[in-house]
């Protein structure tokens, strides 16, 4: 295997320093399963050379994730830890900020009884809704990074086992956040300035709505009032930037609640609960999705549906082009964080506070009135692809392309 050693130093510094931006005497806490180890270690090192008053490690491993689900009783989907609650809500008001390091099976839950996986999910979001809020409107800073497990490596590259699967996936993870780069911290600023150019032209227009074409799609997006972009780095409530996502390629903000109408298709398979989701897409009327349709994965789907109230509504939309980093891999990364930064993609669900302007400080019911919807799930699923087309229509009515076969035209 290749000695990475000098790679996770940079991946460990790049998650810390522009991730986190940590900055002298807050606190960080890292969630991490084995696989992650190694960075998070060297991640507590980067924190506490920048003055963290402390670094509080949290490991999750899929095997005791699994076994609730295979060996449970009943009482294992009934209730979610109220101190596990409390916990997260201590260490975000005491100043402590979250990295996430996460290495995914992405079929882990296949055998599982969908009832169980989506009672547990209710179970578990509902408890940790005051925790969210947190993370949702930028009071706690917080960053997603990836390493390889075997089980993502095997299902990213199907042909190859083991440590030469894992191999293969570290080759493009690091080139999708930038750590063939000699200085990725550098770079990765410099990525943050042209993704903020993106973001400023689209909040200069203030379009009204959006008009979605493609083989499955047609839909109308009215865009929260308010609303704002947001590309790259975002602010916190006490107007420090973190990269939240790591890669990033999007420039998002929220739809409104009650205005999208028409059918949308998915164009990348869908990793959630631990099951896959193929071939599937939805009809929104007056906002909420009225049907649904899926080739594999459709319980994972209803289950998600019946969350809440909210879940039936789109809290996100991401415009990511076509001819991107990870989008030119050609890889399906079975992965989220990184497929969404290859395609332009929704997410149902709640939407992020500071996508409404000032929307950091706002009540639920303020960002309500804007049309921001709430939930308590946040479910990013892609639609892009080169065959899609964009065209903005701004508060007078006129009308201009802004994506076509797939990339800007901006």
């Amino acid at each position: 295997m290749k000695d990475r050693s000098n790679m996770l130093k940079k991946y460990a510094a790049l998650a810390v320093r522009v991730g986190i931006n940590l900055e002298e005497k807050e606190g960080l806490v890292i969630t991490t399963g084995a696989d992650g180890l190694p960075l998070a270690r060297l991640a507590a090192e980067e924190a506490y050379s920048l003055g963290a008053k402390n670094v509080e490690l949290i490991v999750n491993d899929d095997k005791v994730t699994l076994s609730r689900y295979l060996s449970g009783k009943e009482i294992a989907f009934e209730e979610f830890p109220a101190w596990k609650t409390a916990m997260f809500e201590g260490m975000y008001k005491d100043n402590y900020h979250h990295l996430f390091i996460i290495s995914p099976d992405p079929e882990l839950l296949k055998d599982a009884d969908p009832e169980k996986v989506g009672a547990y999910q209710k179970v578990s979001s509902t408890a940790m809704a005051p925790v969210m809020r947190y993370r949702m409107t930028g009071i706690t800073k917080w960053a997603i990074v990836a390493v390889p497990s075997i089980p993502w490596a095997e299902s990213v590259f199907p042909g190859l086992k083991g440590d030469e699967a894992v191999e293969a996936l570290w080759d493009e993870i690091v080139k999708a956040s930038r750590l063939d780069h000699e200085d990725p911290v550098a770079s990765w600023r410099e990525h943050d300035a042209n993704l903020k150019k993106r973001m400023d032209y689209l909040n200069g227009k203030n379009f009204e709505k959006l008009n979605f074409k493609a083989p499955g799609t047609d839909l109308e997006v009215y865009l929260a009032s308010d609303h704002w972009w947001i590309g790259g780095s975002s602010d916190s409530s006490k107007g420090v930037p973190y990269m939240a996502n790591m890669p990033t390629e999007e420039v998002f903000t929220a739809p409104h609640k009650l205005k999208v109408n028409g059918t949308l298709r998915s164009t990348k398979p869908l990793s959630y609960n631990g099951k896959i989701v193929e071939d599937f897409g939805f009809t929104f009327k007056d906002g909420a999705v009225t049907e649904y349709y899926a080739a594999k994965g459709g319980e994972v789907l209803e289950a998600l549906l019946k969350n809440d109230d909210g879940a039936k509504y789109l809290g996100e939309v991401a415009l990511v082009q076509d001819d991107s980093r990870i989008s030119n891999t050609g890889i399906l990364f079975n992965n989220t964080l990184f497929d969404e930064n290859a395609s332009v993609h929704f997410a149902l669900g709640r939407a992020y506070g500071y996508s409404i302007r000032n929307g950091s400080t706002m009540t639920q019911d303020e960002l309500a009135e804007k049309g921001a919807n709430y939930s308590l799930i946040h479910v990013d699923f892609m639609v892009g692809g080169p065959s899609l087309d964009i065209t903005a229509t701004d508060h007078e009515g006129n009308t201009m392309d802004i994506f076509r076969n797939g990339n800007w035209v901006i």
